[in-house]
């Protein structure tokens, strides 16, 4: 083929090439088709340069033909985009001030919030997450913000004989850092503690409904986009935040950190920005990063999730080098600051970022020293890439774990190991993770939502669109066209700009993620809503699919201007007119959560027990009996620390079919002295069969049998929760009832056994 190339291109010569001297024709002969091919494609880059630089001159000459003319379309050109980035300011900050005004009102009609007394309030925070604020107490209540530092990082008084390290344990620096705001700003006298509290996780959710409309508004070009993601992400409230069940959770802190560092992302990969704004955006992105590792114990999954988006951009040539660089100054950077600020916390060193990111620059460095000749380069450096990054990636791991022992990494494997049916398993520590919501698949009614709300169907479209230009923008890059830095609408490529790039594929990762864990779509939904608003509202988008059908009935680039705000602005008018009146009802509604039982049980605790008591019972409750009376517990809502996990296993045995001698064994070992039977999990019917703390038990115990596809729980030894209820020996030895209502039976673990028959 290149032959006849070569061939044709000699005959299609002109005459001056035939009138050329002899002496020249043999080293044309002898010139290899290669040559010629790079002489035709150098031929092509000059002649579109020449037909640019006409162009530019052309513009030149009308400017200095007309300089009045063109200073005033340039400052009214200034002036229109002055006008749209205040406009644009101004409505991002009042829809964060108005949805932060919209979560406070909500709450507190919920839990009627302003109308009960200090315990009532502290029970409201759901999940075991009320064990947060409890430090943020503590440190208000310390005598000096230096004194309850020490206490927290020398803490003997939570988990029962233990001494941790609670801000390192429990990623505190949030409640560090708000009562250090309470107490030096003088707020004593014009707010309540839990108020400050909560307000300053509700502006926070304003600043992540802030940072998704900024970013919509950077991809799309328009502010509209900006105003359609936070009303869809109000609208679907319920799969896009937690904040309204559980103020304290780190999520809440940690994900509007998170999406900030996106939106700086997503300015530093842009190609035209200044080189003020790329620093600005860049300084950004490294105090965000920086400070999501040190909030969120799961920190730098999510980054490693986000690398792993970085490293397919960086091995298709579809960004810069020298930004990918500077991105990995920026993880790096960040996971050394964050080691040191969490007292040198071993689980960083054996995270999956900083192998990544180890094994990125040590396959760029090796890249450079390899001659690689340009057409073998095509073919052979996504491969190179790819092999050097993984396999350098998983010798540092193996390094890591012969050499520092992290105690999580083993019990996470065969979590994940299990989760993808890759192996089996009894072990109750991870059966239990696998049944906990926040681990199993969504429901269906996830994505029923969604559509119900508009935002499913218009964003599978998008993403579609997207990536299939996307996946266009790597074949040219694989066959060796150059990336293209300015872009305009009449291009009709979406898929080549970085930023794009970048969100489609963050978009399909954690979407792949959250079709795997439930818990995942407070992460994966809000970037539904904002990479949705900005499909709709680019005029980018509705180019690239005229492009491909070859529109000629009208101008494609006045359509796609028509479109993309004609189509927003239907959406939006019919989701004012449907959900605007929900959103006022669920502020119209009383939803009082009033929960007696718990309250009586925490005021029996405080008014009963002594202070040096230590109580045993189900993770969640031991994290509000902490809250409510501080009293040391057995074991704590924390579902990334094994130990805690082993000590909750033993904890939960009192729903096993175990012996009362064995029960008493293992809580003595923990030095309780009392544990707290709850009704709701000894009796539990309306979870799944095999998924239900007692089930979990049994199988791990091996008190199950199966017959007929069917589970049986099979022992010589009742269940102990049913068996203690009957009062008898030899219950009665080792324990004593002390208080009881429906929901809860405490009993006491007697210090010296009595032998009653």
């Amino acid at each position: 083929m290149s032959e006849l190339r070569c061939q044709k291109s000699e005959t299609l010569k002109g005459d001056d090439e035939a009138e050329k001297e002899p002496e020249n024709e043999p080293e044309m002969q002898a010139k290899p088709c290669a040559a010629v091919d790079a002489e035709e494609e150098e031929e092509k880059v000059n002649v579109s340069n020449m037909e640019v630089n006409q162009d530019e001159e052309k513009d030149a000459k009308h400017k200095q033909e007309n300089p009045r003319s063109s200073k005033q379309s340039s400052s009214a050109y200034l002036v229109q985009c002055l006008v749209r980035v205040v406009f644009g300011c101004m409505a991002a900050v009042a829809c964060g001030i108005l949805y932060a005004a919209y979560l406070s009102a909500y709450h507190d009609r919920k839990f009627w919030f302003s109308a009960k007394q200090e315990l009532e309030r502290e029970i409201s925070f759901q999940g075991g997450s009320g064990l947060y604020y409890y430090y943020y107490k503590h440190m208000l209540s310390a005598p000096s913000f230096e004194r309850g530092f020490y206490e927290l990082i020398m803490d003997n008084r939570t988990v029962a004989g233990q001494t941790i390290n609670a801000v390192e344990r429990f990623s505190l620096y949030p409640e560090l850092i708000t009562s250090f705001l309470y107490r030096y700003t003088n707020s004593q006298d014009l707010v309540e503690p839990i108020y400050f509290y909560i307000g300053m996780v509700f502006c926070l959710q304003a600043l992540h409904v802030t940072a998704l409309f900024v970013c919509s508004w950077v991809l799309s070009g328009t502010w509209v986009a900006g105003m359609l993601a936070v009303s869809w992400y109000v609208i679907n409230r319920t799969d896009t935040t937690q904040v309204d069940i559980a103020v304290p959770l780190r999520e809440n802190w940690a994900l509007p950190c998170f999406s900030l560092q996106v939106v700086a992302l997503t300015g530093f990969l842009s190609n035209n920005i200044r080189s003020t704004t790329e620093m600005f955006c860049y300084l950004t992105m490294s105090a965000t990063t920086f400070t999501l590792l040190l909030i969120w114990e799961h920190g730098h999954y999510i980054l490693f999730v986000q690398g792993l988006c970085l490293f397919l951009l960086d091995s298709f040539d579809l960004m810069p080098t020298r930004k990918m660089d500077d991105i990995h100054k920026v993880y790096l950077s960040s996971l050394l600051l964050a080691y040191l600020f969490q007292f040198e916390n071993t689980s960083l060193l054996s995270s999956p970022l900083l192998s990544l990111q180890i094994g990125s620059v040590l396959a760029r460095y090796f890249q450079q020293k390899m001659k690689i000749g340009p057409l073998v380069a095509r073919v052979m450096k996504l491969f190179l890439h790819f092999h050097l990054v993984f396999s350098t990636s998983i010798t540092y791991i193996y390094l890591v774990k012969k050499l520092i022992p992290v105690s999580g990494n083993d019990f996470i494997l065969k979590f994940l190991e299990v989760k993808f049916g890759l192996n089996s398993t009894t072990d109750f520590i991870t059966n239990y993770l696998l049944c906990q919501k926040s681990h199993q698949a969504p429901s269906q009614d996830l994505f029923l939502r969604l559509t119900q709300a508009s935002v499913l169907p218009f964003y599978l479209l998008v993403l579609a669109i997207c990536l299939l230009s996307t996946l266009e923008t790597i074949y040219r890059r694989l066959s060796g066209e150059p990336m293209k830095t300015s872009h305009s609408l009449k291009d009709g490529r979406i898929g080549e700009q970085p930023p794009v790039i970048y969100h489609v594929f963050h978009s399909l990762f954690f979407g792949s993620l959250a079709l795997l864990f439930d818990g995942m779509k407070y992460l994966w939904t809000p970037y539904v809503c904002m990479f949705t608003a900005f499909g709709v509202c680019s005029p980018d988008v509705f180019m690239t699919v005229f492009k491909w059908l070859k529109l000629k009935s009208m101008h494609p680039v006045v359509l796609a201007l028509i479109l993309s705000t004609a189509v927003p602005t239907i959406i939006g008018f019919s989701l004012w007119r449907e959900y605007y009146p929900r959103v006022l009802a669920d502020l119209g509604d009383l939803h009082e959560v009033h929960d007696p039982d718990t309250l009586e049980l925490m005021t029996w605790i405080r008014l009963h027990a002594p202070a040096a008591a230590v109580f045993a019972g189900s993770p969640q409750l031991l994290g509000t009996i902490k809250l409510c009376s501080g009293s040391a517990v057995a074991s704590l809502p924390l579902y990334t620390d094994f130990n805690l996990l082993k000590r909750t296993e033993d904890t939960y045995q009192v729903y096993a079919m175990r012996s009362a001698e064995d029960v008493y064994k293992l809580l003595t070992a923990q030095k309780t002295n009392y544990v707290i039977i709850e009704e709701s999990i000894c009796t539990e019917l309306t979870r799944n069969k095999g998924c239900r703390v007692k089930d979990l038990l049994d199988i791990a115990n091996g008190h199950v049998i199966f017959d007929q596809e069917e589970m049986y729980s099979v022992s010589k030894h009742g269940r102990f929760c049913h068996e203690i209820k009957m009062n008898y020996s030899p219950y009665t030895n080792y324990f004593t009832r002390v208080f009881w209502n429906h929901s809860y039976h405490v009993y006491k673990v007697n210090s010296v056994i009595s032998f009653q028959y």
